[in-house]
């Protein structure tokens, strides 16, 4: 056979089997996220009086100054030095300025362990206007569980944070200063992201070369497919509006590891300013990722999210309001 025609037939192969690829992706892909819950989601315990109480909708008016989304998945361990550490700075700010108030809300994402317990001792101490658990049926991810402790806050800004400490709560001040700079338009759209950037040099210089050459190439795939402009999309400690939560996360479609990547994507697509703020970070023991295989599986979600917003197998709402 011609060398010709067999590269010519290998070429049309390739081409059809990308093209059954890209049409099992749009068949099997969901057009819009799913946002709904479970009964037992939508209410909240108060262990003071042992009784269930209904969370509020993140579409009701805003009725504290700051809501900190905490997601926790078998976190039992690390929760209570980020909790100490969070109630700290911010009991001192309302010291200070008495105006200033606060809700934490702890999401269990489906934790095995006593995470939801540990979480309502906090309740109990601060009161539930303070501190309020929310625990999820089964386990959605970091960015389900994100999502769905947006869903019930009551800030006019919106903070979320690791439950694990990595990310010195103080420097909550700094992503607040910066958020005044950069929200300046009507439509009270902005957000504004910590960023270990600047520590990226000495991190290099204790990782091995093969992590070092997967992580160089998982922030390349992020610039070229996804997101620009954003040094350090995956930082635990970000502050967003209260109306771009609600834009961004009623179309999030990753709920896992790459969440940040997608919810980063839209709101570029959305034209939201966007800022970073260098912060102190330390590496905490008891992670829950595995970094080479993390990172790789973070690629292969970067991929996918491009084809899927590419193909028009996902699609963007503008009009969150109603939803």
């Amino acid at each position: 056979m011609d060398l010709m025609l067999i590269f010519s037939l290998t070429c049309v192969a390739i081409f059809f089997i990308i093209l059954l690829g890209l049409v099992m992706l749009l068949v099997t892909s969901e057009a819009y996220p799913n946002l709904g819950r479970f009964d037992s989601e939508k209410v909240f315990t108060d262990p003071k009086k042992d009784e269930k109480e209904e969370f509020p909708s993140i579409h009701d008016p805003p009725s504290v100054d700051l809501s900190v989304i905490v997601p926790a998945y078998n976190e039992q361990d690390r929760l209570p030095m980020m909790m100490d550490e969070a109630l700290e700075y911010l009991e001192k700010r309302q010291t200070e300025s008495p105006s200033f108030t606060y809700e934490i809300i702890i999401v269990d994402d489906g934790s095995s362990d006593k995470t939801s317990e540990t979480g309502l001792k906090y309740s109990k101490k601060c009161g539930t206007d303070k501190v309020r658990v929310l625990t999820l049926e089964k386990n959605r991810g970091k960015g389900g569980a994100i999502r769905l402790g947006m869903f019930v806050a009551r800030g006019k800004l919106l903070l979320f944070a690791d439950a694990d400490g990595a990310s010195k709560f103080s420097d909550y001040r700094k992503l607040e200063v910066e958020m005044k700079k950069i929200n300046k338009k009507p439509d009270n759209l902005a957000i504004v992201c910590g960023s270990r950037a600047h520590l990226e040099e000495d991190s290099i210089a204790q990782r091995s070369f093969f992590r070092t050459v997967l992580m160089k190439g998982f922030h390349f795939v992020v610039w070229f497919l996804c997101v620009r402009g954003v040094k350090d999309t995956q930082c635990g400690f970000k502050l967003l509006t209260r109306e771009a939560a609600i834009l961004l996360f009623s179309n999030l479609h990753v709920e896992r590891w790459a969440f940040d990547v997608d919810m980063l994507y839209l709101a570029q697509y959305f034209s939201v300013p966007i800022a970073e703020v260098a912060i102190v970070w330390q590496e905490i023991e008891g992670s829950k990722m595995i970094p080479v295989w993390s990172w790789l599986q973070m690629g292969r979600d970067l991929i996918l999210i491009r084809l899927r917003y590419l193909i028009g197998a996902w699609k963007i709402r503008s009009d969150v309001k109603s939803l």
